[in-house]
């Protein structure tokens, strides 16, 4: 079997932000960085999830809202497509829902748009290394929704087992269902399926969508 690039430290990135001058940015600062190898661009949703498929990029740095859509719309596609890509969203928007919804959508990493240089090079090879991260702002709005979901089992929904908020735990710390699940001990399916009850009870896979929906309104 052939050895992917990350493996022979060269990362392949593609870039999806609907601002030009955002990606001819990051164009300069990844492409003269070690290790790092911009394949390709776009901006649009269609286009990331067309390009991703075409390309098998390792890493998509993408922003949340697109000129035609949600980013979360289009990891979810570029994910159910090709499993070996992992999703780093690069945006300004912390808010719960965005964030939420990224992490359900099996993103690896949720990053503001005000990180520096050097920290977004670090957060981009700490996640072709296998693991996830998240910008601590992101964290502190996914403990503290999820602290209160589990909590009060949602909108007087069901309260949630000891290993639902396991599991609910460790989304909120942004692992992906394979980490959470090799955390666990348990299977991919095992894990989703933990994931189904826990959205069913705390209602989140409607207001996922609703958030999908906000992110499109006019900016």
């Amino acid at each position: 079997m052939a050895k992917s690039s990350v493996s022979e430290n060269r990362i392949r990135l593609l870039l999806v932000d609907d601002h030009e001058i955002v990606r001819l940015g990051l164009r300069a600062l990844l492409s003269h960085s070690e290790g790092l190898e911009v394949v390709g661009e776009a901006a649009s949703t269609v286009d990331a999830v067309t390009e991703a498929i075409r390309l098998k990029p390792d890493i998509v740095l993408m922003d949340v809202r697109l000129k035609d859509g949600s980013g979360v719309e289009a990891c979810r596609d570029i994910l159910d497509a090709h499993p070996g890509t992992r999703v780093v969203f690069l945006t300004s928007f912390p808010d719960e829902e965005a964030v939420l919804s990224a992490v359900f959508a099996g993103a690896s990493g949720y990053l503001l748009k005000e990180i520096g240089g050097e920290a977004l090079l670090g957060a981009i090879r700490t996640v072709a290394a296998g693991q996830s991260i998240l910008d601590p702002v992101a964290v502190r709005v996914m403990t503290e929704r999820m602290d209160s979901l589990a909590s009060h089992g949602g909108s007087g929904g069901e309260s949630l087992s000891p290993q639902e908020r396991r599991v609910l735990e460790l989304v909120a710390r942004g692992k992906t269902n394979k980490e959470i699940g090799t955390e666990l001990g348990l299977s991919d399916r095992t894990i989703k399926n933990y994931l189904s009850n826990i959205f069913q009870k705390l209602r989140v896979s409607r207001r996922a969508q609703a958030a999908a929906i906000y992110s499109q309104r006019p900016r």
